[in-house]
């Protein structure tokens, strides 16, 4: 059994509209979600073993306060194919992981991650800015999951039913 987070990146700024959509950095709110669900992931003790992240500036922001407020830091991998993809990019990007590794965080963006949450789970479910899913993926290897695989939901958590 494996555990999985997915981690919607929190909410970036549009302030700079000289910026490629890339390099948005998070606006105050998505600095204050980041770290709640920091916190949430200390008190629930959901560190993950492994972290896969989008190379998009509001993604590696909300990671690294994430990372900050969670007093925790796994190794890390930063995918550029994770910025605004179709969910086989989440699955490629798990098969590079060792069967070993138990848990892993993916840092990413919607609608791909939000397509692939209803993939995996068979029914839609909404994730908005800096929301955390957990679930269990019924494998033994992360070079088992497919287009079919099928997961638990164990929890979801959106920043605004957080308490500061």
């Amino acid at each position: 059994m494996k555990t999985i987070l997915l981690l919607r990146h929190a909410k970036s700024s549009w302030e700079d509209t000289a910026l490629p959509d890339h390099d948005r950095p998070l606006k105050p709110r998505g600095v204050k979600a980041a770290r709640r669900i920091g916190r949430l992931l200390r008190e629930q003790n959901l560190i993950p073993e492994r972290i896969l992240c989008s190379t998009a500036t509001r993604a590696t922001e909300t990671l690294r306060l994430v990372e900050e407020e969670s007093q925790q830091h796994a190794a890390t991998e930063f995918i550029a194919a994770l910025y605004h993809c179709q969910p086989g990019e989440f699955i490629t990007a798990l098969h590079g992981v060792e069967a070993a590794v138990n848990s892993v965080m993916i840092v990413g963006h919607n609608p791909g991650m939000e397509e692939w949450l209803q993939k995996l789970i068979g029914k839609p479910e909404t994730m908005p800015t800096g929301c955390l899913v957990q679930m269990s993926l019924p494998l033994d290897d992360w070079s088992q999951v497919t287009e079919s695989t099928r997961g638990e939901l164990i929890n979801i958590w959106r920043p605004r039913e957080l308490k500061d």
